[in-house]
């Protein structure tokens, strides 16, 4: 653990940083010490423009999932673990093997039409999307914007977007905002089982339906993409121990997606905040105090102005530490664990498998990508392929 030492750190470094992995374990188990109110809490202030743009399209965010620190929330997640259950989950591997052979073959097709192709958005950024949707009985359709408004809305939440960036990103968030609002109401129309039907008949309001699946449909499916991408980057780039023709076998891609999921995952930090004075590993953590824990391979550079970067925790977790993530905690731990976790792995490995078997010999184009780096999402935003030689 680790605390800004002084007036001036405290001003690159708001967060008390938790970066053992047992404290941090502690910490997620004691709600009732560290609440995750914060959660949700956007990064860097929302300024009175964006927040007006934000007023006009009635976006309300009230507490009901990732940050309900009340005795409501149990009930809530077990409507929505019931989307999540382990035969529910393996039931979907068909479909996400054939939506990321699809994938994969138009892929192959666009590398050979045009001598490359960026994999982020030909196999990792719409299977998550098409399977998240048709889990959650939803309608799948305007997949393009969806990705944009999550990846608009993570940046708006979880980044440091100046006075002009801001606006444009809450432009983005309201858009997202008023399509899901009107997506609850039709969904509660709509024949069949669907996650809306289900907190509604629980008794959520559409508000706070709006509220929960704003986040999930973000949470859902982009960090997942977000996984893959990575996974993909670091396969082509050598580092891992698992090449990228070991990688076409099924043992190959659930071992490299594990070894990513302990080192590099794409949500390496999550906030809390505590909730009253409390003690954390002989600190005393006054009330108030905002936290950071480092759940799995931190590599943020972030704006220095904000936070301090960092380059990975000051204890690592050890190779196999996400294996089964029974012992780890790259999917969190405790009452607020990640509902996804078995369904964002299964579909990172499948989706890996099929694009190193349908792209055998393929090698990166650009080694060094821009990246997404905000507080809690890293990933590369492209991962630009072309053919072998020879």
């Amino acid at each position: 653990m680790t605390a800004a030492a002084d007036a001036g750190d405290a001003a690159k470094c708001p967060y008390f940083v938790v970066r053992d992995p047992e404290a941090v374990r502690d910490v997620l188990h004691r709600p009732a010490d560290f609440s995750p109110a914060n959660a949700l809490v956007a990064v860097t202030p929302l300024e009175g423009p964006a927040l007006r743009v934000l007023q006009r399209a009635g976006f309300a965010l009230p507490p009901v999932l990732a940050s309900n620190d009340t005795g409501t929330h149990g009930g809530i997640r077990k409507v929505v673990a019931g989307f999540f259950t382990p035969a529910t989950v393996a039931a979907m591997e068909p479909r996400i093997r054939e939506l990321a052979r699809e994938a994969a073959v138009k892929a192959g097709e666009q590398l050979a039409r045009t001598g490359t192709v960026d994999l982020v958005q030909a196999v990792a950024a719409f299977p998550p999307a098409v399977v998240m949707l048709e889990l959650l009985g939803l309608p799948v359709r305007d997949l393009a914007d969806l990705k944009r408004w999550g990846l608009d809305s993570m940046e708006l939440f979880w980044g440091w977007p100046g006075a002009e960036r801001q606006l444009e990103l809450a432009h983005s968030a309201a858009e997202f905002y008023i399509w899901l609002r009107r997506l609850v109401a039709e969904s509660m129309a709509a024949p069949g089982r669907n996650l809306f039907k289900a907190l509604a008949e629980h008794g959520l309001s559409r508000t706070e339906m709006s509220s929960l699946g704003y986040f999930l449909l973000i949470a859902g499916q982009e960090t997942t993409t977000q996984l893959i991408s990575t996974t993909l980057f670091r396969l082509l780039e050598g580092g891992e121990p698992v090449g990228w023709k070991e990688a076409a076998s099924d043992a190959g891609a659930r071992s490299v997606v594990r070894h990513v999921l302990a080192t590099e995952s794409s949500v390496p930090t999550w906030r809390r905040v505590a909730a009253h004075d409390t003690n954390l590993g002989g600190d005393l953590i006054p009330a108030g105090t905002e936290l950071l824990l480092e759940l799995s391979g931190n590599r943020i550079t972030a704006n220095p102005n904000h936070i301090t970067a960092r380059h990975g925790p000051e204890t690592p977790l050890p190779p196999d530490a996400g294996r089964g993530h029974s012992a780890g905690l790259v999917f969190g731990s405790g009452i607020h664990r990640c509902l996804g976790a078995k369904l964002a792995e299964l579909e990172a490995a499948v989706i890996v498998r099929e694009a190193a078997a349908a792209l055998p010999g393929i090698r990166l184009h650009d080694p060094d990508p821009a990246w997404i780096r905000l507080l809690s999402f890293q990933a590369p935003r492209t991962v630009t392929v072309v053919a072998g030689q020879g």
